[in-house]
C-alpha cells in the first residue's frame, strides 16, 4: 500500500504551506486546469459534477420558495449601467468592456456583466404595472466577469459561475422578509448539504453591496483560520426602483415604487468545501455533494466471480446512492489512494474471501475506519453511513470553527490575537468607519459581519474605547 500511495502524486502538507496544499488538491483531484486565458479556470468534469449537484439541490430550494429561472443578456449598455450611481462606482474597477463588434467601433460600450441588477431593473420597469404583477421572484444561473488582479481557482477568478436571484415586492416589509428568507436558505444549505457551519449577520456599511440598503452574509471559517464569505443577500429598498422608474399602481390606484432584493452564491462554495473538509490526503467530500458516494474496488479481479459480484452490488446500491465501479487494470492500492485523493465518501472493497463470507469491506474517507458489512444489509447500511459521515464532518467543522473563535476586549489584545491565532475574533465596535479602517490598517483583518446573535463582550469599542454599538466578527479573509 505504501508503494502504491507513492504512485499517486503527493500533495503539500497543509500545515507546511496551506495555499500550496489548496492548489495541489485542486489540480491533483482533477477539479480544474489552467486556461490560456489568464485569470480564468477550466472546470474539469469532476469539478463540474460537484457544481451540478450543488446547482441542482439549490435550484430545488429556490423553486420550493416560489422562484422561477430566467436568463438575461451577458452584455449591459454603458448608459444602463450608469443609471444607479453607487452601483456603477462600486463595480467600475472590475468591469470588462466590449468596444468593437468585428472591426467596427460600437456607438456605445457594452459591459460584460459583473452582476445583473441593471438588466433586471430595466426588465421589471417594462413588465410591472400593477400590484397584481407582484411579487416577481426571479433567479438566473450564469457566469459573470470581474477583472481581478489576483486569482485562485474557485475562490477568485475573472469569470466564475453563480446564481443571482432578483426579486421585486410591493412593500419594504416583504422585501426584507425575502432578503432574510434567502439568507436562511443559503445557511441551511451549507449546513445540511455541504456540512459547513456558518455565521449569519449583516455587513457593515463599508462592506455593503454597491447600491444596497442592507447586505446580509453567511461567513464560514476555513481550516487555516481564514474567513470566506460564502453567500450574500441584499435588500435594495426602493433605491434601484427610483433610478429605473419601476412603479406599480396599488389597490388604491396610487403609484408606488417597488422594493427589491438580490442574492447569490458562486463556485467559491467548492473552494469552501475543499478548505473546510480537506486533509493531507486530498479532498474530503460531504456525501450529499459527492458525484460518487460509493466507489467499488474489486480485489483480485482475475478470480472467478469477483467482477460479477461487484457489478451485482453496484446495481443493487444504485437505488440508494451514486455508485461507480473501477474495473481498470490499476492495482488496488493505486485505486485506494486515487479515490482517497478525490474524496469519495465510501470505498467498498470486495474480493474472493469476502464473497465466501457474503460480506464487503467499507472504508470511510473521513475517518479511514474500515468495517465489515453483510452484502444483504448494504442497501440499508450505506444510506445510514453516508448520513453519519455528513454529521461527523459537520461536527468536526463546527469544532474547528469554535476552537478558532476568540474574544478581544482592547486593541492590544485584538492585534495580538489576529497576528498569532488565525480565526474569527469577536470584539465590540462603536459603529464608526474610522475604527473599522484603523483595524484593517493595523492588522489586515476586516469586519466579517454583525451577527444576528449578539453578545455583550464589553460596553466599549475595541478600537477607540468609546461606547460600543455592536459585537462584530472580524478576521482575515479570502
Amino acid at each position: 500500500m505504501a508503494k502504491d500511495k507513492k504512485l499517486v502524486a503527493a500533495i503539500t502538507d497543509m500545515e507546511q504551506d496551506f495555499p500550496q496544499w489548496y492548489t495541489d488538491v485542486v489540480k491533483k483531484a482533477e477539479l480544474t486546469d489552467y486556461s490560456s486565458v489568464k485569470g480564468c479556470m477550466i472546470i474539469k468534469p469532476y469539478g463540474y459534477a460537484i457544481w451540478e449537484l450543488l446547482q441542482k439541490q439549490l435550484d430545488e430550494k429556490f423553486k420550493e420558495t416560489g422562484h422561477e429561472n430566467v436568463y438575461m443578456p451577458m452584455f449591459i449598455p454603458e448608459s444602463l449601467l450608469q443609471k444607479e450611481k453607487d452601483h456603477v462606482e462600486g463595480f467600475a474597477p472590475e468591469v470588462a468592456w466590449v468596444t468593437h463588434g468585428g472591426e467596427n467601433k460600437l456607438q456605445e460600450r457594452l459591459c460584460v456583466r459583473p452582476t445583473s441588477e441593471t438588466l433586471f431593473c430595466d426588465h421589471y420597469s417594462n413588465i410591472i404595472q400593477s400590484y397584481r404583477d407582484l411579487p416577481k421572484l426571479y433567479n438566473q444561473w450564469c457566469s459573470v466577469v470581474r477583472w481581478e488582479k489576483t486569482t485562485r481557482p474557485f475562490l477568485r477568478t475573472m469569470e466564475f459561475l453563480w446564481q443571482e436571484g432578483h426579486t421585486a415586492h410591493a412593500t419594504a416589509e416583504e422585501s426584507q422578509e425575502e432578503t432574510i428568507r434567502m439568507l436562511n436558505v443559503y445557511a441551511d444549505f451549507c449546513r445540511d448539504v455541504l456540512a459547513i457551519p456558518v455565521i449569519k449577520g449583516e455587513k457593515t456599511e463599508k462592506e455593503r453591496f454597491a447600491g444596497a440598503k442592507a447586505t446580509y452574509t453567511i461567513e464560514s471559517l476555513m481550516h487555516d483560520g481564514k474567513a470566506l464569505q460564502s453567500g450574500t443577500s441584499h435588500n435594495f429598498g426602493d433605491g434601484f426602483a427610483k433610478a429605473f422608474g419601476i412603479q406599480y399602481t396599488d389597490k388604491d390606484n396610487k403609484l408606488q415604487y417597488v422594493h427589491q432584493t438580490s442574492w447569490g452564491v458562486t463556485t467559491r462554495l467548492i473552494g469552501a468545501i475543499i478548505m473546510v473538509h480537506g486533509d493531507n490526503s486530498g479532498l474530503v467530500l460531504p456525501p450529499r455533494i459527492a458525484p460518487t458516494q460509493v466507489i467499488i474496488v474489486p480485489v483480485q479481479m482475475q478470480k472467478e466471480g469477483v467482477i460479477e459480484k461487484a457489478q451485482e452490488i453496484k446495481e443493487k446500491l444504485s437505488k440508494v446512492a451514486r455508485v461507480k465501479i473501477d474495473l481498470t487494470d490499476k492495482s488496488p492500492g493505486w485505486k485506494f489512494s486515487e479515490y482517497e485523493m478525490k474524496g469519495v465518501p465510501i470505498r467498498l472493497e470486495i474480493g474472493p474471501k469476502d464473497i465466501e463470507k457474503n460480506q464487503v469491506v467499507l472504508a470511510r474517507r473521513d475517518t479511514s475506519e474500515k468495517i465489515f458489512v453483510s452484502i444483504d444489509e448494504l442497501e440499508e447500511k450505506i444510506p445510514a453511513l453516508l448520513d453519519d459521515i455528513h454529521n461527523s464532518l459537520l461536527a468536526k467543522a463546527t469544532k474547528n470553527r469554535d476552537e478558532k473563535t476568540y474574544v478581544a476586549r482592547n486593541l492590544d489584545e485584538f492585534i495580538d490575537t489576529v497576528n498569532n491565532k488565525p480565526g474569527f475574533v469577536k470584539a465590540m465596535w462603536c459603529g464608526d468607519r474610522a475604527c473599522e479602517d484603523k483595524i484593517k490598517e493595523l492588522t489586515t483583518a476586516t469586519s466579517r459581519c454583525i451577527p444576528f446573535e449578539q453578545e455583550e463582550i464589553s460596553d466599549t469599542c475595541v478600537c477607540c474605547g468609546k461606547k460600543a454599538k455592536h459585537m462584530v466578527y472580524w478576521g482575515k479573509a479570502y
